[in-house]
């Protein structure tokens, strides 16, 4: 993995950012401005950005089909995962991606703090009520790891119950696979000097004001104690049926395409088809051209 990140080039970019199941993680080992690519990687921001608008047409015919398919009993659908620290671009690829598709056949939540009903039911409960249905793409901005990210650093739950949402998660992603949902699971993997960069972006332009909380300063100072969480959380939670995928994301036009070429693989890999007529298409043109 590190030496694909390095410059080989994979057989595909799935084979590439995907995280080996049960492996330990090092994220110190991952450099979060490389730009690993499958057999037709872009090189540079140029090359980055038509390649991404090229993906667009492809992934539009393919939600199509899926939700087509659907109409007629297939039950699959995808949900894209994505997790990173502040300011490693979440809302900005849920604003991408959502370019490439008809919105209307996605499914969109951006998971914040739970709410007080959400707090008096078990933590995957409001995931399960945000779930594709069949035929659609979900996107979720944060998700169900928040409850082993944020609950492990900043202690909100007994560390015994963390240590068991683990494996509650797999069991969770294993009947989802089983479902016919395609989990894409991305880590967006920003650098600590980046994070402030972008910080400083959003203070020195006040258009960009609304978007920084105070907060963000003091959760830098925990930035270690996060990383070994998302260590911890990839290396449990990447299993066959739901595996992770490491993005570098200081370089906004390579996370856009990596993301957007991500989606292309596993639509690819599905290959939903459009289903079939079910009347006599000869005879209700017959009948139409009578009119």
């Amino acid at each position: 993995m590190t030496k694909k990140h390095g410059g080989e080039r994979a057989a595909s970019l799935v084979e590439a950012l995907r995280l080996p199941p049960g492996e330990p993680v090092d994220l110190s080992a991952y450099d979060p401005r490389a730009t690993p690519g499958g057999p037709d990687g872009p090189a540079d921001k140029t090359a980055g950005t038509t390649a991404t608008a090229a993906l667009g047409p492809r992934l539009a015919s393919l939600q199509e089909r899926l939700y087509a398919a659907s109409t007629a009993g297939d039950r699959r659908r995808l949900l894209l995962v994505l997790q990173g620290m502040d300011t490693s671009g979440k809302g900005g690829t849920v604003k991408h991606v959502i370019g490439h598709f008809n919105p209307s056949g996605c499914r969109i939540r951006a998971f914040k703090a739970p709410t007080p009903e959400e707090r008096e039911h078990p933590f995957l409960w409001r995931i399960t009520r945000a779930l594709p249905e069949p035929g659609e793409i979900g996107i979720f901005d944060r998700s169900h790891y928040e409850d082993v990210l944020v609950a492990r650093v900043r202690e909100l739950a007994p560390a015994e119950e963390v240590e068991r949402r683990y494996a509650e998660i797999d069991r969770f992603e294993r009947t989802l696979a089983e479902d016919g949902v395609t989990l894409v699971k991305v880590f967006l993997h920003l650098s600590y000097a980046e994070q402030r960069s972008r910080l400083l972006e959003r203070l020195d332009n006040p258009e960009k004001h609304w978007k920084f909380d105070p907060g963000d300063i003091e959760e830098r100072t925990r930035w270690g104690a996060y990383q070994k969480a998302y260590e911890l959380a990839l290396e449990r939670c990447s299993t066959p049926a739901a595996p992770w995928f490491l993005v570098p994301a200081d370089r906004k036009w390579y996370r856009n395409w990596a993301v957007s070429r991500l989606l292309l693989e596993h639509l690819e890999a599905l290959d939903p088809q459009y289903p079939p007529a079910d009347f006599d298409v000869a005879e209700y043109r017959r009948r139409l051209l009578a009119t």
